[in-house]
């Protein structure tokens, strides 16, 4: 299986979920999921693919395209087996280019590109070597998945040995968490039944049928009306009653001081946890924030740039449930730090996963984290959104409320073919037909 990396190919998807308003919050009224897509192209004589994917909501997704396809002269050439044996390096030579450092440093459109481009290289292991990438991970020794995280800027949270202690504290139990993790899956929450565009009517109906799917948890969007946000939490309180977690979503929406102002004019409802209730670069004021609705307790993530503020953020107390997302940062490797870092506070991740292949991505990470890294699902779940998955080659499967455990070899990434042709932006027949979505409006 000798052979070469001999490119990329990168794909500009987008979903018209504006029509419908799925998706819709206080920041983001009518997004249009989409997926800056890449493809990694090798001689090797198995012909396996790597596919991943960086999340955008409609424009600006071909910036990010770009920015992938920027990253293609680091990738061309290598050789495929070294590269895949070291993708800390790997890693390493991507997030350190001298030059393309410049327009971070770690953050923003070249991260995502990078986060893309590792996931996808993740996925082509993972496929090469017969097994779901949670499996792949969870299998690795400490000392393998430690040589994959930078620990520049961590080492005044945490060390190498840190991070190796942590990981073999977890080694004793892992083939029986990943038998119970094969038995039962791993808790979800739904996010379905809340998003800002639904009518209450709508509201009603899919909260109770949250409910009868088997999820104890499920999430609304606020942050637009205070009004209306009162009036939509009493109805989902009066639909699912005192015993389901309640969650609320501001997508950043607040200063500080409305965000309290806010929250405490919810709390009769018992909200389980107020996520991004402010700017996600705000490390002192998620803290404040924290300390003053307790015991309503703070979630954030899915736009935390880096390792870094998620350092920050679990030195300052700032947050309850850290929400890593699989796409935001620099893709598996720093979600391994981030999940050590995690296990180090003592704090419980509940992923992102509220976006166009987020949910395949993330289940692996998490479950990952359930077998080798934390070796707990108390208080821990995994957010699920009931779109799109039709386009995967390797959807989710939720049953009862839990995500099914994965046992397609890869990481989910993967697209299904006819869906990089009707979804292709701005020439696929979906972009073309009458049935427009809002972007050509």
């Amino acid at each position: 299986m000798a052979g070469t990396i001999r490119g990329i190919r990168t794909y500009d998807i987008r979903f018209p979920t504006s029509r419908e308003l799925d998706g819709s919050d206080a920041m983001n009224p009518d997004p249009d999921y989409s997926a800056s897509y890449v493809v990694i192209d090798t001689d090797a004589d198995d012909e396996v693919e790597g596919h991943g994917f960086a999340f955008t909501i409609g424009r600006g997704n071909d910036v990010q395209t770009a920015a992938i396809k920027a990253l293609e002269p680091a990738l061309a050439g290598r050789d495929l087996q070294h590269t895949l044996d070291d993708l800390g390096g790997m890693w390493r030579d991507l997030v350190h280019d001298s030059q393309l450092r410049w327009l971070g440093p770690e953050k923003g459109v070249v991260h995502m590109a990078i986060a893309a481009v590792i996931n996808a290289l993740w996925d082509l292991k993972a496929k090469r070597a017969g097994k779901p990438l949670w499996q792949l991970l969870a299998e690795s020794t400490p000392e393998q998945l430690v040589d994959l995280v930078d620990f520049r800027y961590l080492s005044d949270a945490l060390t190498p040995d840190e991070a190796l202690d942590i990981l073999r504290r977890a080694e004793p139990g892992r083939a029986a968490r990943a038998a119970e993790l094969r038995d039962g899956g791993y808790p979800a929450y739904t996010t379905t039944p809340g998003w800002l565009g639904y009518s209450d009517e709508k509201l009603r109906r899919l909260c109770r049928e949250a409910v009868d799917l088997g999820f104890r948890q499920l999430k609304l969007k606020v942050g637009a009306d205070l009004a209306d946000d009162v009036r939509r939490m009493r109805i989902a309180r009066e639909e699912v009653g005192p015993d389901i977690r309640i969650a609320v979503d501001a997508n950043q929406r607040w200063d500080v001081g409305t965000a309290i102002d806010w929250i405490r004019e919810l709390a009769p409802f018992d909200p389980w946890w107020v996520e991004e209730p402010t700017s996600p670069d705000d490390v002192l004021g998620h803290a404040a924030i924290a300390q003053a609705i307790a015991p309503v307790r703070v979630a954030t993530g899915e736009h935390v740039a880096n390792r870094v503020v998620f350092k920050q953020m679990l030195q300052a107390n700032a947050l309850s449930y850290l929400q890593l997302d699989a796409a935001r940062v620099a893709g598996v490797n720093e979600n391994v730090a981030i999940l050590l870092l995690a296990a180090k506070f003592g704090v419980p991740v509940c992923p992102h996963a509220g976006g166009v292949g987020l949910c395949e991505l993330v289940q692996h990470l998490a479950m990952f984290d359930f077998v080798a890294v934390s070796g707990s699902m108390e208080d821990r779940v995994i957010e699920y959104v009931d779109h799109l998955h039709e386009h995967f080659v390797d959807p989710v499967t939720i049953r009862g409320g839990n995500y099914l455990a994965p046992d397609r070899p890869g990481f989910s990434a993967q697209l299904r073919p006819e869906t990089l042709v009707e979804y292709a932006y701005p020439d696929g027949p979906v972009w073309t037909s009458n049935g427009r979505g809002r972007m050509h409006e």
